[in-house]
């Protein structure tokens, strides 16, 4: 289906609906890169007024990557809920934005209409609408999961503990650890991205992981952040395994350059839930995603990086999370040039895994051949803050010494924490302060040496 929109007696045409898509999007560097953009800012806002115009309909009839080729759109077209749908399905794109901005779209309007909005139709929506549009719309929506712990209740942001070391040393992980406990972060998980791929190491890991958890009895969760794979295998040995991690993309192709498959995700979230060890839920994946990961595996299909990654989200949703966030500075500046177009992605991507039904998160980053710095971080991170964002990374100085990239720091949490009064997970509130880390308003205190978690010398990997 082609479409055509006439502006000041000027027609533009449009070849299909993932060339509309494409061309109603921001301007960002993977798009122009894959051909794909908008030759002109006319040219983008007739597509934008042409998406406007548009049925939601249209998009449980025409798929962006074709039904019989893709897993990933036979699971969004075979999982959508038609009757959630039905109080949107007269809405054309536009008018689906003015109702998101309204007053009737409160959280449990919002709750209630998620499985019947497609990753399409959300990626659509969002070319539409200005930063400010995304803050307040996904302000509004609320996802709450659970494990050791309780992730996104309103007024609450938890933090995952980023303790790599580039040798993978128990030591320097374990010391890492212990700083983020002190500044009050870990309420997401503590996850640590291994370097080695061997399974001994990997097991090594877990077991140094499980054992700061079950010593100090913290109410939250670990994760190696290895392959599906490996991490299957190490269940089958076990090895005490909370959340199985896995970047994921949003076609079958992109997932098959990361090795996996709709089916051995199902695969690892069984074996995951077999091992019962969250006492509050089942929640047990956790997946990253980002912009451009798609194309960088030439498995986009001239689908525009945006609309790739909420179809990412249709994949993740799918198998209930606890933890799900887009690493969205990460791949670099040829996908997302500066920090005005970090800043743009990563309040899309939050505002698209919150409209489906996500736990979403954000690792606000960027790598250090982009055009952006910390400040730029800065902003992101704020408008995250306001727009609800369920966790954010706390890497030591923020500087991902195994990765090379930049992230957020434990400081940067307690900053936004701070600004915006927002507690953290209840039960790991309620542990900081019997360790008396915390006082009863959340606040930091000044810890003894004699302290618990510093008086202990060596933790055994």
């Amino acid at each position: 289906m082609s479409f055509r929109h006439t502006v000041g007696g000027q027609v533009w045409a449009f070849g299909d609906l993932k060339d509309l898509m494409a061309k109603a999007s921001p301007p960002r560097s993977g798009d122009s890169l894959a051909g794909i953009a908008a030759s002109s800012h006319g040219e983008r806002m007739a597509a934008r007024m042409c998406l406007a115009e548009l049925p939601l309909g249209t998009f449980l009839q025409e798929c962006v990557i074709p039904y019989e080729s893709d897993e990933v759109t036979r699971l969004i077209i075979d999982t959508h809920d038609a009757q959630a749908f039905a109080p949107l399905a007269h809405l054309t794109v536009g008018e689906f934005r003015n109702w998101l901005l309204s007053e009737a779209a409160d959280s449990d309007a919002l709750a209630s209409v998620k499985r019947g909005i497609t990753p399409e139709m959300a990626a659509a929506v969002s070319k539409l609408m200005r930063n400010q549009d995304l803050v307040i719309a996904a302000s509004k929506c609320r996802v709450v999961t659970r494990f050791r712990d309780t992730i996104g209740l309103p007024g609450t942001m938890a933090v995952r503990l980023q303790p790599n070391h580039p040798t993978d040393s128990a030591a320097g992980i374990a010391a890492s650890i212990l700083d983020g406990l002190l500044y009050g972060a870990g309420d997401a998980v503590i996850g640590i991205n291994p370097v080695s791929d061997n399974l001994p190491v990997l097991i090594d890991l877990l077991k140094l992981a499980d054992e700061v958890i079950a010593r100090f009895a913290i109410p939250t969760q670990s994760c190696v952040l290895t392959h599906v794979t490996h991490t299957i295998e190490a269940i089958e040995k076990g090895a005490p395994v909370d959340l199985v991690f896995q970047s994921i993309a949003g076609t079958e192709k992109a997932n098959a350059s990361f090795g996996v498959s709709l089916a051995l995700l199902a695969q690892a979230r069984a074996a995951a839930q077999s091992l019962a060890r969250g006492p509050l839920g089942d929640n047990v994946m956790y997946f990253e995603t980002g912009q451009g990961s798609a194309l960088s595996a030439d498995a986009s299909f001239g689908v525009d990086q945006q609309t790739c990654e909420a179809r990412a989200y249709g994949v993740a949703r799918e198998f209930s999370p606890l933890l799900t966030n887009t690493v969205v500075g990460f791949i670099g500046p040829e996908y997302l040039y500066d920090g005005k177009q970090i800043i743009r992605a990563g309040l899309e991507d939050h505002f698209c895994g919150k409209l489906l039904g996500l736990p979403l998160g954000c690792d606000v980053c960027y790598t250090n051949h982009a055009e952006a710095d910390q400040d730029d971080m800065d902003n992101l991170l704020t408008l995250l803050g306001c727009a609800g964002v369920a966790y954010i990374m706390g890497v030591p100085g923020a500087d991902d010494v195994m990765l090379n990239y930049q992230s957020t720091s434990f400081h940067d949490a307690l900053y936004l924490r701070t600004l915006l009064g927002l507690k953290r997970a209840p039960e790991f509130e309620q542990w900081l302060q019997k360790m008396q880390i915390t006082d009863t308003q959340g606040r930091l205190q000044s810890v003894a040496r004699s302290h618990p978690l510093l008086a202990q010398q060596k933790l055994q990997a």
